[in-house]
């Protein structure tokens, strides 16, 4: 892929998963007969730092690498950098994806929650179930609205929030056109989701979202969401007063059968300096293990890894390496919340969304518009040759208009209503979108 496309292929993705207000979903699917816990909690012995194990599935017809990971517990960043040779949002049936779900713990103590931001996971020691933890994905802070470091507590639990905006949240929304309330009750439109845990840090809350599948990225205003279905679990496994420590550790080792194994995520912080002083720190810490234990270290790989840095465990012990080959699971009948949208009639309400020469933007896009939170349904059609993305049906103009509003804001196109038995237009084209990225293209 060209570096214009790469760059056009972020932003969409950046825009499509902030934190904007929601309306009405279309159809989906939700996964049935999933024990849901046994991707989460881990059996821990003493000394333990490695938990969990790779394992891979076959895709299949209308999947995406965002809902396979949100069925197996991973965040977006972890599936997709796992799967760099796959498009996330169309990948190709018959391909194997991996799924990266071993995990190195953070070098913290085992108690109550660690959150990693290299990481985007949080790890949970419950005092209840000692010998076990649990791990969850979690979207953070974007640039300019990080989340904090340090340690706290949760402070209080609130079952369906209202959200009380800040007014720089305010602010930021205003300059989009997209005005926001005071506060925001709770519902399908809040983007604290159904339940949130109040931290002893004012204005930051671990929460859930009606944006699920921006979980996994730096997409927030600072503070920590989780998939809806894994806040509903930590709401109710973990008690007010429970220790919280935020940390940033982008390089982990650890010990298992004789062989060291590390993993690296890419470094969440900003600043150069303390990006290249965070990594030597870690490659002399490494120098030391090497020589207490008289093992030698293959540097090499140890190169290859930190610049992979796609969160798998690997070997790093010189002549060590032994070939796993992971297990393939099955696939499930139905992934978590699969969305299916209703066909397409002459008299009912759409909008035109985008024109491309290529099937596979046209599909990407699709895919992307069924993946908002909630969905917006989305259809390619192929009209001569020109791969249209028509978004759709809708029950009235009202829904079919607020559809069109946030494709406006999230992804900076123009769709264009069509009434019941009204005909596409195929000579508009998406001039106004161009010229919004012109400047990043060149």
């Amino acid at each position: 892929m060209s570096h214009k496309g790469a760059v056009f292929r972020i932003v969409w993705l950046a825009m499509a998963l902030s934190l904007n207000a929601c309306q009405t979903a279309p159809t989906r699917q939700s996964q049935a007969g999933s024990d849901a816990t046994l991707r989460h909690r881990f059996a821990l012995e003493k000394n333990q730092s490695l938990i969990g194990g790779a394992a891979e599935i076959e895709i299949e017809g209308q999947d995406s690498l965002a809902v396979i990971g949100r069925a197996f517990g991973l965040g977006f960043d972890e599936i997709s950098r796992a799967n760099s040779g796959l498009d996330p949002w169309i990948p190709e049936p018959g391909r194997i994806a991996r799924l990266p779900l071993q995990f190195i713990l953070p070098d913290a103590p085992h108690k109550g929650i660690v959150l990693n931001l290299a990481a985007k996971r949080l790890f949970y020691y419950p005092k209840a179930a000692s010998g076990s933890v649990l791990t969850y994905p979690v979207g953070i802070g974007r640039q300019g609205w990080e989340t904090p470091l340090g340690r706290t507590r949760i402070a209080a639990k609130k079952a369906h929030p209202s959200w009380t905006v800040p007014a720089s949240v305010r602010r930021e929304h205003a300059k989009k056109g997209d005005p926001l309330p005071r506060i925001v009750a709770a519902g399908p439109n809040n983007p604290l989701g159904d339940y949130a845990l109040r931290l002893d840090i004012a204005g930051y809350l671990i929460h859930g979202t009606n944006k699920p599948y921006g979980v996994g990225m730096e997409v927030s205003h600072g503070c920590i969401r989780l998939y809806p279905e894994d806040i509903a679990r930590l709401y109710q496994q973990t008690p007010v007063g429970t220790q919280v420590l935020l940390v940033n550790q982008p390089y982990l080792t650890a010990w298992k059968d004789d062989q060291l194994y590390l993993q690296a995520y890419r470094s969440t912080h900003k600043n150069t300096k303390q990006r290249q002083r965070v990594l030597r720190d870690f490659l002399l810490r490494l120098k030391r293990i090497e020589r207490k234990n008289k093992q030698a270290v293959d540097w090499g790989r140890v190169k290859t890894t930190l610049a992979r840095a796609d969160g798998i465990p690997t070997a790093i012990l010189m002549n060590r390496f032994a070939q796993i080959v992971p297990p393939r699971v099955v696939h499930p009948p139905q992934l978590f919340d699969e969305v299916v949208p209703e066909d397409l009639t002459a008299d009912s309400w759409k909008l035109w969304v985008q024109n491309f020469p290529d099937e596979k933007q046209a599909l990407r896009l699709s895919a992307m518009l069924n993946h908002q939170g909630p969905p917006i349904p989305a259809h390619t059609l192929d009209l001569d040759d020109t791969f249209t993305v028509v978004a759709g049906p809708f029950k009235g103009e009202d829904e079919a208009k607020s559809a069109a509003r946030r494709i406006r804001l999230d992804f900076s196109l123009t769709p264009r209503l069509i009434e019941p038995g009204q005909t596409f237009d195929d000579n508009k084209s998406a001039k106004g979108l161009l010229a919004h990225f012109r400047a990043l293209f060149e």
